[in-house]
C-alpha cells in the first residue's frame, strides 16, 4: 500500500516564505493547505501551483482575530486533508523603543507571533495524534537570543516561540509529534514593508525567502526517527 500523500499546512502563506514554502512543498509532492489574510493572494497561488498536479486548499484567516484561529482551521481541515507537517510562518515586526510602544501593538504582535502559533498548534494537536504524530516547524528569528534596540518586542515574542515550541516538543513526543524550529537571520520578504517596520538595512544582503522554503523541507524530510530541534540559517554578510 503507498504511502499516504503528505499534506503541509502553512500560515502566512501569501507571500514572503510562506508562500516560497507553498511552492517548495508542491514541487516536493505535498498537498496544502494554505493560511493567509487575502483570499484574493491565496487563490492566485493556488492558480500558480495547479501546474504541479497537487491538491492545494486556501482560506483567508486573519491571525490577529483570535476567536476565528480554531473555527477556521476546522473549516479548512474539515474539506478532507489532514496536515501532516504544521509550518507557522505568519507574523509581525514593530521597530520602536519598549518605553514608548502603545499597548494595542505590544498585544497584536505577542498575538499574532506567539499566542496564535498557541492557538494554531492547540487546534490542530487532535488530529495530530490521531493520525498518529506530525511535525510542528515554527519559523523564528535569531532576535529570539538577542537584544536589538528598538527590536524589544520582536526579540521578546520570538523568545517565547522558541520556549513554546521546546514545551510542545515535550508535551507531544509520546505522541509521535515532532517540534523543530528555523531560526533566521534577516530575509527579504514584505516584513521590510510594513508600516510597523522602519530599517535602513541594505536587503540586498539579506537571506533569500527561496533559501528560507528550501531549509523548511530539510526540516520537514527527515525520517521520524529523528528531529532537528533548531536550523540556524545566517546571511553570509553578517547578523542583521
Amino acid at each position: 500500500m503507498p504511502d499516504p500523500t503528505p499534506v503541509a499546512l502553512i500560515s502566512g502563506a501569501s507571500r514572503g516564505i510562506g508562500a516560497a514554502a507553498a511552492r517548495c512543498f508542491a514541487a516536493a509532492g505535498y498537498d496544502l493547505l494554505l493560511l493567509a489574510r487575502s483570499q484574493a493572494d491565496l487563490s492566485a497561488l493556488a492558480a500558480e501551483l495547479a501546474p504541479l498536479g497537487r491538491r492545494v486548499e486556501t482560506l483567508a484567516l486573519d491571525l490577529a482575530d483570535a476567536a476565528a484561529i480554531a473555527p477556521g482551521l476546522d473549516q479548512l481541515c474539515g474539506r478532507g486533508l489532514t496536515p501532516s507537517v504544521v509550518i507557522n510562518n505568519a507574523g509581525m515586526a514593530y521597530t520602536g523603543s519598549l518605553a514608548e510602544m502603545p499597548l494595542d501593538q505590544w498585544l497584536r504582535l505577542m498575538q499574532l507571533n506567539v499566542t496564535a502559533v498557541f492557538q494554531v498548534c492547540q487546534a490542530l494537536l487532535p488530529r495530530l495524534r490521531a493520525a498518529g504524530g506530525g511535525h510542528i516547524i515554527n519559523v523564528s528569528s535569531h532576535a529570539a537570543h538577542h537584544a536589538f534596540p528598538d527590536w524589544g518586542a520582536y526579540c521578546v515574542s520570538k523568545a517565547a516561540l522558541g520556549s513554546l515550541g521546546r514545551c510542545l516538543a515535550a508535551e507531544e513526543r509520546s505522541h509521535g509529534i515532532r517540534v523543530s524550529t528555523l531560526t533566521l537571520g534577516a530575509v527579504n520578504t514584505p516584513l521590510w514593508d510594513s508600516e510597523t517596520v522602519h530599517s535602513s538595512f541594505d536587503r540586498r544582503a539579506m537571506l533569500e525567502a527561496e533559501r528560507a522554503a528550501e531549509a523548511l523541507l530539510y526540516l520537514a524530510q527527515q525520517p521520524a526517527t529523528l528531529v532537528v530541534e533548531d536550523l540556524t540559517l545566517m546571511p553570509a554578510a553578517g547578523a542583521f
